[in-house]
């Protein structure tokens, strides 16, 4: 079995036509046919069913794909190990992040690896925790910064917790102060209008599930954006929004932060990666340097565990 075999194979699962995925690896559709009868004859399995032009895949074939996918990753991880060995002059590093961790904690900390290791490629991919995990399992990332807790059906990854940090409330500078006594109650939330999150965003389902635990369902005025289409309904006065401090504080003059009352939401961001890999030397850099680090302008600081 041969590495090409398996990126032909991957090829024609995702493109469902031969043709096509010759075309994108670069070779003839006999050459990438005759590859993938080879590899179907060594594994004693069709890997495709071929009725009447329909490519589709068989059960051995759905069996192979993941595991095909992790073995090209490992490969290409492994290829980007060795080329990283000269000093941490070059290579790269695949990172997934939560879009509010993007804002908040990843700026400050990547300026100082890029000035660092200027040479290392630096490949970021925002999403929520649950996507994450998914990407970390099949080799497409080295590290995640993702909330605990992990999805229940989470892979075998390695979590370090990196730090626990309070949700505020934000609006127009504006507009009145949500809440009471400079500070808002989860159930004040009930007669203000939020802006929120798209789905998939684990500020979302926490938000919302602390609303239904004091009993109401919150009320949208925007729901779908990102952080950033977020922050600027919020300065338009459509309503309000509860983000992370580290968000909070890089968002600007014309934004009020306005903590929640005890005892308050917050949340535990946490380092992963797969188990079963050590991650590339540069990737553990990195980690290192976040391990070290805080959010900006908040008093939490980094927790150690696993």
């Amino acid at each position: 079995m041969h590495f090409q075999q398996l990126a032909y194979f991957v090829a024609v699962a995702e493109a469902r036509h031969f043709t096509r995925a010759a075309e994108q690896v670069h070779v003839s559709q006999p050459s990438l046919s005759q590859q993938v009868k080879a590899l179907e004859g060594e594994l004693g399995a069709a890997l495709f069913s071929r009725a009447r032009g329909n490519i589709t895949l068989t059960d051995a074939g759905e069996a192979l794909l993941p595991l095909a996918r992790r073995i090209l990753a490992d490969a290409d991880t492994a290829r980007h190990e060795v080329q990283e060995l000269v000093q941490l002059r070059r290579g790269r590093i695949r990172l997934g992040a939560t879009p509010s961790v993007c804002t908040g904690l990843l700026p400050d900390v990547l300026r100082a690896f890029h000035g660092a290791h200027p040479g290392i490629r630096l490949l970021i991919e925002e999403g929520g925790s649950h996507d994450l995990v998914r990407e970390l399992a099949r080799g497409a990332l080295d590290l995640a910064l993702v909330v605990l807790p992990l999805p229940a059906a989470s892979p075998a990854l390695t979590t370090v917790e990196l730090l626990q940090e309070d949700l505020v409330v934000v609006s127009a500078t504006a507009r009145p102060a949500p809440g009471r006594r400079g500070a808002v109650h989860v159930a004040d939330l009930e007669n203000e209008p939020l802006v929120m999150f798209r789905h998939g965003y684990d500020l979302r389902e926490l938000t919302v599930a602390a609303c239904r635990a004091e009993g109401f369902e919150p009320s949208f005025t925007v729901e779908g954006g990102e952080m950033d289409a977020v922050l600027g309904f919020v300065r338009a006065g459509l309503g309000v929004a509860v983000v992370p401090r580290m968000v909070a504080v890089r968002a600007g003059p014309d934004l009020r932060t306005t903590p929640l009352a005890a005892p308050g939401l917050r949340r535990t961001i946490a380092l992963a990666h797969r188990s079963d890999v050590e991650p590339p030397r540069a990737a553990r850099e990195l980690q290192r340097m976040l391990l070290g680090a805080g959010p900006p302008g908040a008093p939490a600081a980094a927790v150690p565990g696993g």
